[in-house]
């Protein structure tokens, strides 16, 4: 069984959108299990359905205001520079309405919804695929992993929003008694998921580079302070799935081809920009065809 796995990495899925694209399009790759984690578990859906133009689409023309309801920053532009700081007025009314934290997503549970109609979740309940979305709970401090063929229109829909919902600044859903966030604070690339369920070879579309090309700069605000302890943490979360990934391929005579960012697209994910996302999703798509390119005619 052929898996199609894609990390966690916000606005970079585009890059992977792109990556995916060329595996499915061009190389004709058939999947049978979809396995997608925070802006992965956006993505999956649309491409088991093969309407790979429709999310592209969504991911070249989305900003902050199509994902936050409540935006946690400022963008501003200086000598060409971005620069990103902390909206502290929309921080702390979001405190005082009772919030734990910084912003809201619930625009982006609105544009799930406005993509993955529920005549296309149909089709993919009652199809062959699997198609599965990761999650972290919080409160039983596990990772969990949502199956399409569990579930109705609606919670599916919830489980795809909660997990891209990287806390604290997106929303912390509460659900079946307990406290979910984005699945990437467990699982950043669920290869192991995907073998445990049976898949004997796995595309793996990391959006991230292989070799750290990243130095910091020092945190100017508690507000960097903190994306830069999430983005190190998140760093050390991915490499170790990805070791645990080869650990248990080897164990299972699984095969695992990695598809990694070639450079460094971004060091702020939660930032949503379309033009930048436009470049990404081609950026994919080549680097894809030139990692393929000793790929004979016939197997394309």
């Amino acid at each position: 069984m052929k898996a199609l796995v894609i990390s966690g990495g916000g606005s970079k899925g585009a890059f992977a959108g792109g990556v995916a694209q060329f595996l499915i399009e061009d190389l004709k790759r058939e999947y049978q299990l979809f396995l997608g984690t925070s802006t992965g578990s956006l993505l999956v859906s649309h491409l088991a359905l093969k309407k790979i133009d429709k999310i592209k689409s969504v991911y070249t023309t989305v900003n902050n205001d199509s994902i936050f309801s409540v935006c946690p920053f400022l963008v501003t532009r200086k000598h060409g520079v971005q620069n990103i700081r902390i909206n502290h007025l929309n921080v702390l009314l979001n405190f005082l309405r009772g919030s734990k934290t910084f912003g809201e997503s619930l625009n982006l549970k609105s544009l799930i919804r406005k993509t993955i109609t529920e005549e296309e979740f149909t089709v993919l309940k009652n199809s062959v695929l699997d198609i599965v979305v990761t999650v972290s709970n919080l409160s039983l401090n596990q990772v969990e992993y949502k199956s399409i063929k569990d579930f109705d229109y609606s919670e599916f829909c919830d489980w795809v929003w909660i997990s891209c919902n990287y806390t604290p600044f997106m929303t912390l859903v509460k659900k079946n008694g307990c406290e979910y966030a984005d699945g990437g604070l467990g699982s950043m690339v669920p290869i192991e998921a995907a073998i445990q369920r049976g898949a004997t070879e796995v595309d793996a579309i990391i959006l991230q580079t292989e070799i750290n090309q990243l130095n910091r700069l020092p945190s100017k605000n508690p507000f960097s302070l903190l994306t830069n302890m999430f983005s190190f943490m998140l760093d050390r979360i991915e490499s170790q799935n990805i070791k645990i990934g080869k650990f248990v391929a080897s164990h299972n005579n699984a095969i695992i081809n990695f598809y990694y960012a070639p450079t460094v697209l971004t060091t702020n994910s939660l930032i949503f920009d379309k033009e930048k996302m436009t470049k990404w999703w081609h950026d994919g798509y080549n680097f894809a065809k030139f990692k393929n390119q000793e790929v004979s005619p016939l197997e394309n």
